[in-house]
């Protein structure tokens, strides 16, 4: 069992905890990742390592509340326990050697980047933070992301931070004021790191994508992280989760992400019925 020794709401739909977990943190590194089974009957899912602290023995993750086992885990508070808490796995971010990064990421993506972003920064890479979401309310990790940037821009679809337009917006402005970037990191949506990655192609800019959006069971087994990079078959759980973003065939992993959407929205759906009866026998 694991204790929850910190919990933090971050926006609506997302929270970070702060789990007792000290041979994970003592070899964690970004970019690798967890699997956590909340209970003895549920599901084993993988999150990112969002940070970890070697002294304290502690690792942080942040999810977001879109499906039955996440509604679970949210359920939880400290001084609780998650059942199983599995790591670190996955292949570690290979960020040495670069003078000048743009890290970017987009909604709950800025979970995964903001490490990726600190790591750098640590080394002393020059880094500048692109940031996107929907709109201000949901804005994550503002603090956390500027202390681990020389630079941070948030961008809103809405402008209602005064930063109307999406991250390509941001990424290429910087560009055309010449910032001379060896590497660029995405991590969010598949469509905006497709986009991203179709922008830096044209600069022949380095770029590293996260494929943490395909992952489902977090050993290769399951198949469906199964993805094309460079014309080969690759496992993003097992493989990476980073890859080279000029190499990834994005138009088949946006098709095979959506391969479960279906049942995990039913699943969801029973969940919260489920909850609701709870509360009416109450």
């Amino acid at each position: 069992m694991f204790q929850i020794l910190q919990k933090r709401k971050l926006n609506d739909s997302m929270t970070l905890m702060v789990v007792d977990a000290p041979l994970i943190a003592k070899k964690a590194k970004a970019g690798e990742f967890i699997i956590l089974r909340v209970n003895e009957q549920g599901e084993r899912i993988p999150l990112t390592i969002a940070d970890y602290d070697r002294e304290k023995g502690t690792v942080t993750i942040i999810y977001q509340i879109v499906g039955k086992t996440t509604m679970l885990l949210d359920q939880l508070n400290k001084g609780d326990a998650i059942r199983d808490f599995i790591g670190p796995l996955g292949k570690a971010s290979e960020l040495e050697g670069h003078k000048k990064a743009a890290v970017i990421g987009g909604g709950a993506g800025c979970a995964i980047a903001w490490p990726q972003a600190k790591a750098l920064h640590a080394q002393g890479t020059k880094v500048d933070m692109i940031a996107g979401f929907r709109n201000r309310d949901i804005v994550i990790l503002e603090d956390e992301m500027r202390a681990a940037s020389d630079r941070l821009t948030i961008m809103t679809d809405d402008g209602s931070n005064g930063n109307k337009g999406f991250v390509t917006d941001a990424l290429q402005k910087n560009i055309e004021n010449g910032a001379d970037y060896d590497l660029v990191v995405a991590i969010g949506p598949l469509v905006m790191m497709r986009a991203v990655c179709s922008l830096t192609k044209k600069y022949g800019i380095k770029t590293i994508i996260s494929m943490n959006p395909i992952m489902i069971d977090g050993t290769g087994m399951c198949g469906g992280c199964r993805l094309t990079v460079g014309g080969k078959t690759k496992f993003a759980c097992v493989d990476g989760p980073d890859f080279d973003g000029h190499e990834v065939d994005f138009d088949e992993a946006i098709q095979r992400s959506r391969t479960y959407s279906e049942m995990e929205r039913a699943a969801a759906r029973d969940f919260k019925c489920h909850l609701m009866e709870g509360v009416e026998h109450a």
